[in-house]
């Protein structure tokens, strides 16, 4: 039988004697600990001067293969600025392709691939720098190179940072969450197979969980019960994940029919990692600073567009053109949503919610076709520019309703860990009547999945709905 107790000292096997990998390593990391620790908390990745070093270093070494140390046609200044620009543009695509994303100490993520991605669209945007600066950052023969010895640059640098990690911090240490016989089988594997990990203290629930890895000053946790995620969201595992504590939830074969791709191995265990939040921050950045190309890019059509409208209702319905409400936005902050005035004045009383109806006898004649259309939501471009809202997410809900639909639907509240949206999946597959529930499926689906391409087809989409009338 497995206790749930854990004990005071924890027994530690002694770390193994092992080779530093370049001369040295280890004296640089232990004088820069401190600072790398300050920087860290503060966003700050080792990862950057690994892969900043490495593939700078990259370019010059496969320029000095091909030409010796004579480089033709330019100076080696012009080839040295070159090099810096491709890799701060390398850098940038690596951030917001997720290789910066702070990651469990536990379980091995496959790099390859992704690190592949990167380094190609990396190549394709030097590409594109040589039409703005009318100029290669590098002669364009070494880029095939570039691609290959880059991508194993990129790769490398990550294992070698977990590597130095293990080295200035020790293995991980890791609270089993289960019934005995799981926690006696994963506790075998890890022994077995993963000697990077140290069983620190066990527990048979999730209840009490975090003073457990408190008291054993655990790292990460494995709850080996797939049933396990109910008890531990939002809490603790919002407050123990703020800590620095890792959380990876074990899936079965009934799970993986469901389609997960992101599953990471331990000790040859599938599991899958565990977050308070399902948008990593460069997500966040990266879809941002999307919305505000977008918006700036077809500035002059909607702008055109919403001069028109306005003059529309001003004739039909008067002052005030744009109409005002309450919504709740990101992490709960309320702000005023701009819609143009369908409805006449004083169509519902301060401080309460009147929901509108299809055939509503409030709403100005002549302005029916705006509502049905969605053209009467066209300002809130306006609270994309602010950043109060995006152009694609969950939508915003009034906060006289949030209560009782976020009572009624649990998990509910996930939606406002980004911003809202004009649209959204749940817009475009759903219907105004859906079921708020039905709705929240979608959205989840959409803050997990997230990507450019999405929203994308999302916008694409929300346009045939639109013309359609289908909402």
């Amino acid at each position: 039988m497995i206790s749930t107790e854990v004990p005071s000292e924890p027994e530690v096997p002694p770390e193994p004697e092992v080779t530093p990998i370049v001369p040295g390593t280890e004296w640089a990391v232990r004088r820069l600990d401190r600072p790398l620790r300050w920087l860290w908390r503060r966003g700050f990745r080792f990862l950057f001067v690994l892969d900043a070093v490495g593939l700078y270093a990259a370019m010059v070494v496969i320029n000095t293969v091909r030409f010796g140390f004579r480089w033709p046609d330019f100076s080696a200044s012009y080839y040295f600025a070159g090099f810096a620009v491709a890799t701060s543009i390398h850098l940038t695509i690596n951030y917001f392709a997720g290789l910066y994303e702070r990651e469990p100490r536990l379980g091995k993520r496959p790099w390859l691939s992704r690190c592949l991605l990167a380094a190609s669209i990396g190549v394709a945007a030097q590409g594109l720098a040589f039409v703005l600066l009318d100029r290669y950052l590098m002669p364009r023969a070494n880029l095939a190179v570039f691609l290959l010895l880059g991508t194993f640059v990129l790769a490398g640098s990550r294992h070698l940072s977990r590597y130095l990690a293990i080295r200035r911090e020790g293995p991980p240490r890791v609270v089993l969450v289960g019934a005995d016989d799981h926690v006696q089988r994963a506790a075998a594997h890890l022994a077995d197979s993963d000697r990077d990990a140290v069983v620190v203290g066990t527990a048979a629930s999730p209840s009490g969980l975090a003073g457990v890895v408190t008291q054993a000053r655990a790292s990460d946790v494995l709850l080996l019960d797939v049933t396990a995620f109910e008890a531990v969201f939002p809490e603790p595992l919002t407050t123990l994940e703020r800590d620095g504590v890792g959380f990876l939830q074990r899936v079965s074969a009934r799970e993986t029919l469901l389609g997960l791709q992101a599953v990471r191995q331990v000790a040859g265990m599938p599991f899958v990692r565990l977050r308070a939040h399902t948008m990593p921050s460069f997500k966040v950045r990266l879809k941002r600073i999307s919305d505000l190309v977008i918006v700036v890019a077809t500035g002059p059509i909607w702008l055109l567009m919403m001069g028109g409208l306005a003059c529309y209702v001003l004739v039909r319905a008067g002052r005030p053109i744009l109409y005002r409400q309450r919504r709740i936005g990101r992490d709960g902050v309320p702000f005023q949503v701009l819609k143009f005035r369908t409805m006449v004045r004083g169509a519902e009383p301060p401080g309460s919610a009147v929901l509108a109806e299809r055939t509503d006898a409030r709403v100005v004649r002549g302005l029916a076709w705006l509502r049905d259309t969605r053209a009467d939501e066209l300002p809130q471009l306006f609270n994309v520019v602010k950043g109060d809202m995006s152009l694609v997410g969950p939508r915003p809900e009034r906060p006289e309703l949030m209560t009782d639909i976020t009572r009624a639907v649990p998990g509910y509240a996930r939606r406002l860990e980004v911003r809202p949206g004009v649209t959204g999946l749940a817009q475009i597959n759903g219907h105004y009547a859906t079921d708020a529930e039905y709705k929240l499926g979608y959205d989840i689906q959409y803050l997990v999945n997230w990507s450019l391409v999405l929203d994308l087809q999302i916008l694409m989409r929300t346009v045939w709905v639109v013309l359609s009338r289908r909402v």
